[in-house]
């Protein structure tokens, strides 16, 4: 090979070389975003076994305790390694099936104390505390589902520079650019804590407060969370109050 032809056979190779370290950094970089975004959804899931655990037996799907918090465990394992090998499809439905899971729970054991309440099952000191953990675990369990719906799940919302478009409009979405640039957020995607955050006021205010909701399941939900939330408090915190 002659000089004239060595020459740009090498450059040729730098570039290609440059590029696939662009690629790679920036598949990189978006691995780590997606990774760091679900480290607070995984202590959520757990939060919610642990108060699963803390509801009183006959609240309890075959009085098991601890039966939740192994469930959610045994799925985010596998969850976990789906997500680090690329294998994005099997963690997104692995995560439908966590969601659906905790939700089940839920729902069984506020039907169970309902059906509490006119029999005097349990002590107005355990109603109170198991009206309390169940309004919790409405709130970790409907952000869970708004972080795994919203724009096509976490891994599709970690591929985008910027959230543009979903399913509820955050205040960080309608500033200008140059407001972007000087608040620091010019690549700004919502994590679980902005969801969380969206769950907490529908619970307690029972009705969206700074992010509008566009999308119909969006309502669907919120409307279930906060007539979950409105039965928890008004119903059985107010009836147990009452027995004292």
């Amino acid at each position: 090979m002659t000089l004239s032809m060595e020459i740009p056979y090498k450059i040729s190779n730098v570039i290609q070389t440059e590029a696939e370290m662009t690629v790679f950094i920036e598949k990189w970089a978006n691995a780590t975003k997606a990774a760091g975004s679900r480290w607070p959804a995984i202590v959520a899931f757990l939060a919610l076994g642990g108060l699963y655990a803390a509801l009183p037996s006959s609240l309890l799907l075959g009085g098991q305790r601890w039966l939740l918090l192994v469930l959610i465990a045994v799925l985010i394992v596998p969850m976990l390694i789906s997500h680090y090998r690329g294998a994005h499809t099997t963690n997104m439905v692995l995560g439908y099936l966590l969601n659906g899971v905790v939700t089940a729970a839920m729902i069984i054991s506020l039907g169970l104390l309902i059906r509490a309440l006119p029999l005097h099952l349990e002590k107005p000191q355990e109603l109170l505390q198991s009206a309390a953990a169940l309004w919790l675990s409405n709130i970790l369990v409907f952000a869970s589902w708004y972080w795994r719906l919203d724009a096509g799940g976490p891994h599709k919302r970690a591929q985008r520079r910027d959230h543009q478009r979903g399913a509820f409009l955050f205040p960080q979405m309608t500033l200008p650019t140059e407001k972007k640039h000087a608040a620091g957020i010019e690549e700004w995607t919502p994590n679980f804590i902005d969801y969380l955050f969206l769950a907490f006021n529908t619970s307690t205010a029972f009705s969206p407060t700074d992010v509008p909701v566009l999308s119909r399941w969006a309502k669907v939900l919120m409307m279930l969370q906060s007539m979950i939330s409105l039965l928890v408090i008004a119903l059985l915190a107010a009836r147990a109050v009452n027995i004292l």
